[in-house]
């Protein structure tokens, strides 16, 4: 198992050491050869004379392509003449671990010289570039600082089912699968296992996990397959005690991100990371429609009439930045018929919210309806009663009050480092003309 990073490499500095990696870079010259190796923390040079001594060296250097594999035994020492870190290594021996047969289809190191559809058909090749390696260490690490402040307030972690008899939530949108004799489906969230959940008296549960929606959307921020941060709360009584969580939720996340790799990411992406404050400003619906009618003349279409769209997110955000110098803006007070029917109302109005950031929704967070009758009366306006039948029988015998949230981990990531396309931040990216690699 490996266990000496480049990065660390400066504590090695006149001992011999083993590495292992990628040929970034060779340069075969009159009297010496260089090769620049990588890994994932790094890079080194390796510096070859060119002699009797080490003929064997340089002939295995001359025939290294780039991109090949190495293994190299060499004494680690300082040069200040070299630029990169000051130190090189002087082999002993190069082990070819595994060599590039072929010219590489793209040139990774610029994201700019191929377009994104080539980009992801040789996505393992894409992702050798340091920007995406980057991106999924700030993603582990923003995601991690996550867990940990969930686990520490007592959540307990669980893992649904993707596999389910019936169409979830809306009844749309969902991806049929053959299940031996019957029909199946693939769960487009965790939702109603989370509210199992509390009615199991678990009363805070967090889940990480894919989820699968069938839209024919071929935006910037939807995918089939994407994975997300669930939460769900016994014992809510207010909409601001869920809002509240979710701000210290976030303020962990990004000031750990902030903390490790604020610097670097300024460095490859241009973003400055902002850990914002609380608490995040809140607004009504309708007096946001009223100030982006007065400020910016927009004025929502009919059919989003009751909801936000991607214009107006934007527009939210903009204005929020220049009234609070904020960059998230919790909007409140959406329309019943916009909102999915187990979201708990006052006066006909959901106890709910969007989370706004940097223009594009990121949460839809809310009170849950846990009285049996109001429930299935909800449910009856969507028709739906025959389809969530099962999820009812949840609510019969005693539930508490509840509340919860979900945020989409490569949307999250999208905005943070601001690469304009979940194309971008996911792995391996899945839309409705993409199922490959």
């Amino acid at each position: 198992m490996k266990n000496l990073y480049f990065k660390n490499l400066k504590k090695y500095l006149g001992e011999q050491i083993t590495i292992e990696g990628f040929v970034d870079n060779i340069r075969d010259l009159q009297y010496v050869q260089f090769l620049i190796v990588r890994d994932s923390t790094g890079k080194i040079q390796v510096t070859i004379e060119k002699n009797e001594v080490n003929e064997k060296l340089n002939e295995i250097v001359s025939n290294i392509s780039i991109e090949s594999t190495v293994k190299i035994t060499g004494t680690l020492v300082e040069n200040e003449k070299v630029k990169l870190n000051g130190m090189e290594l002087i082999p002993a021996e190069i082990i070819v671990t595994s060599k590039c047969l072929e010219e590489l289809p793209l040139n990774y190191k610029d994201t700019d010289s191929a377009k994104i559809d080539t980009r992801l058909n040789y996505r393992f090749l894409d992702l050798r570039n340091e920007k995406n390696l980057l991106m999924f260490k700030v993603q582990t690490t923003l995601i991690n600082a996550m867990r940990e402040f969930v686990v520490r307030n007592n959540f307990v972690e669980i893992h649904t089912p993707k596999i389910i008899s019936t169409a979830s939530e809306s009844g749309s949108e969902v991806f049929e699968l053959k299940y031996f004799d019957r029909k199946a489906y693939l769960a487009q969230s965790p939702q109603f296992y989370k509210q199992m959940a509390m009615s199991s008296g678990f009363e805070k549960v967090f889940e990480i996990a894919p989820a699968f929606r069938a839209e024919k959307s071929n935006s910037y921020r939807h995918a089939t397959e994407f994975n997300s941060f669930d939460i769900e709360i016994s014992y809510i009584d207010t909409l601001e005690e869920l809002m509240d969580f979710e701000e210290d939720l976030l303020i962990e996340g990004l000031s750990k991100v902030k903390q490790i790799y604020g610097d670097k990411v300024k460095e490859l992406f241009g973003v400055d990371i902002v850990v914002p404050n609380k608490p995040f400003p809140r607004i009504k619906l309708e007096e946001l429609y009223e100030e982006l009618e007065k400020n910016y003349g927009f004025k929502m279409n009919y059919e989003d009439v009751g909801d936000m769209n991607s214009e107006s997110e934007k527009l939210a955000s903009k204005f929020i930045k220049e009234k609070y110098g904020h960059e998230f803006v919790f909007i409140t007070d959406f329309s019943a018929k916009k909102r999915a029917f187990y979201h708990k109302r006052k006066d006909g109005v959901p106890i709910g919210a969007d989370l706004i950031w940097k223009g594009c929704e990121i949460t839809t967070l809310a009170l849950r309806e846990h009285n049996y009758e109001t429930l299935c009366n909800q449910a009856k306006e969507k028709d739906l009663s025959e389809d969530v039948k099962f999820y009812l029988e949840f609510f019969k015998y005693g539930c508490p009050p509840h509340g919860g949230f979900a945020i989409g981990v490569e949307r999250l990531t999208m905005l943070l480092l601001e690469t304009g396309s979940l194309r971008e931040t996911m792995f391996l990216f899945r839309g409705p003309n993409r199922v490959e690699p």
